[in-house]
């Protein structure tokens, strides 16, 4: 479904553009990607509409990543230095935006996200971010059990697999919320 419109109270949420996942291989030229986020968070700045950025991080020990029984083992054995900073195109900025830290894929579970956006009255979000079927499909699962109404930004967002990444905005997203582009949503604010 295109994006028909957007609540008066959204919010922007950006899922781990951060420099750690940036260095990672992507479907999409990330520099794109990014380039589109921060088209969102701009707009979303100038609106005066809740921005959250969102990064995964560990301690140095990590003790606090997620240890289960997969096939896959998690990409991470340890954190590297910067792994968790912001990208310095967001100019992130703990006085202006709601700077959320998780330890797992989605971001509500662990963190103050809902507390943040209920707050704040915020009845609808924005998600863009990488990577697509991991982060962003996580906390839009999470978001839409929530009952909060979902706009997705498909130009604004990658992962690791092409596969994965246009069966969550083909079939997935769909069904939880509205997708459409950056440009898309900017003229809906």
């Amino acid at each position: 479904m295109p994006v028909t419109a957007l609540d008066p109270t959204s919010a922007l949420v950006v899922i781990d553009i951060q420099a750690g996942i940036l260095a990672r291989p992507a479907v999409h030229p990330v520099q794109a990607v990014v380039a589109n986020v921060v088209k969102l968070v701009d707009a979303f700045r100038a609106r005066n509409l809740p921005v959250v950025l969102v990064r995964v991080g560990w301690s140095a020990d990590m003790g606090d990543l997620i240890k289960t029984r997969v096939q896959a083992a998690p990409p991470i054995t340890s954190v590297p230095a910067g792994f968790s900073d912001y990208a310095e195109a967001l100019n992130a900025d703990p006085a202006r935006d709601i700077l959320v830290l998780k330890h797992q894929w989605g971001a509500f579970y662990g963190t103050d996200l809902e507390l943040q956006l209920r707050r704040r009255g915020v009845t609808n979000i924005v998600l863009c971010g990488i990577a697509t079927s991991i982060g962003v499909e996580s906390t839009a699962r999470n978001a839409f059990e929530r009952a909060y109404n979902l706009t997705f930004a498909a130009d604004a967002m990658t992962d690791v697999n092409l596969e994965a990444h246009e069966r969550a905005l083909s079939i997935i997203f769909p069904r939880i919320g509205e997708v459409g582009s950056t440009d898309e949503i900017v003229a809906k604010l």
